[in-house]
């Protein structure tokens, strides 16, 4: 019996992403989508490259986290429940540079995200060791809420362009995630619809979700069936409360993908390659050899299974 075993398993298992939680060295809760895989065990695996450790930075400083699985998109599931987890989280600052002890992850990946298994051919391997080199996040649950699908809109209808920074980019999406505190200081996640006003987005807070107001974030995100065309957006900001409205004040938009123009792909690939440098080099470490080998074996596994 293990914590998880109340939730609906089977809808969890089948989301390709969640929303994954952790604070920020300010306090500011900083979501970001990622993937997840469930263990036999009842903890939740994840795992950050090198070159997006900070969420390893946060774990190591304070281990409180929260998911909130509220994307169906490829999953197959129509009007999927929303699934919010909280936890404590540990990530050892241990290198990995094959998919040893996540074997089953990484499986995961490559069945559900075709166009990753060109990673490890000779052609690429040179431009995306970045990608390989991990860092492994297990996550014990301790908090479990399901809630019922918000339902389906089209995004807000914002005439002119509003002057609040993240406006441009919420609009172009139906609904965000907030990410926010209770009051112990844990994160929590609810996903709602932020509407531009004067003093910030309004947002409403599910009676299931113990936020408080402080230090928060709104995240949009996107991708298709199979795990491309990523967009992501965090807007960070203060969540206030007044007349029994909440609203963030936004003070910091971040688009760690860039916007999505054609010179973004090479900003980013060489930004992912100095963060991953800067992060062995503050260690002191050589830059590790990945275990091409390995993976390339579990890519091919799980191209045969999916042309079965």
């Amino acid at each position: 019996m293990t914590f998880l075993d109340s939730a609906p398993l089977d809808v969890l298992d089948a989301y390709r992403t969640c929303e994954f939680v952790t604070l920020g060295r300010d306090g500011t809760p900083l979501a970001w989508p990622t993937a997840v895989r469930r263990q036999k065990d009842g903890t939740l695996l994840l795992s950050t490259s090198l070159a997006f450790a900070q969420k390893a930075l946060n774990i190591r400083r304070d281990g409180r986290v929260a998911l909130l699985f509220s994307d169906p998109t490829g999953s197959g599931l129509d009007h999927a429940p929303q699934i919010f987890v909280g936890g404590r989280a540990e990530c050892p600052d241990e290198i990995m540079t094959g998919p040893q002890g996540a074997e089953d992850y990484w499986r995961m990946l490559f069945e559900r995200q075709p166009h990753s298994r060109a990673y490890v051919t000779a052609p690429l391997r040179r431009l995306m060791d970045w990608y390989y080199l991990r860092l492994l996040i297990t996550v014990t649950p301790d908090q479990l809420v399901v809630r019922p699908p918000l339902p389906t809109s089209a995004p807000p209808d914002v005439k002119g362009t509003h002057p609040l920074p993240g406006a441009a980019q919420l609009a172009r999406f139906s609904s965000a995630v907030l990410a926010a505190r209770d009051d112990s200081g844990a994160p929590v996640l609810a996903r709602t619809r932020p509407a531009p006003t004067d003093d910030g987005f309004a947002v409403e807070v599910p009676a299931d979700c113990a936020a408080t107001a402080g230090p928060a974030s709104l995240l949009v995100h996107r991708h298709d069936e199979h795990l491309n065309h990523m967009h992501n957006v965090l807007v960070r900001g203060t969540l206030k409360v007044a007349d029994g409205v909440w609203r963030l004040v936004p003070t910091k938009v971040v688009e760690p993908m860039g916007t999505g123009r054609p010179t973004d792909a090479i900003r980013v690939l060489r930004s992912t390659r100095r963060a991953t440098t800067r992060y062995l080099e503050r260690r002191g470490l050589d830059r590790p050899h990945v275990q091409w080998d390995e993976f390339r074996a579990l890519a091919a596994s799980a191209r045969q299974r999916s042309s079965a």
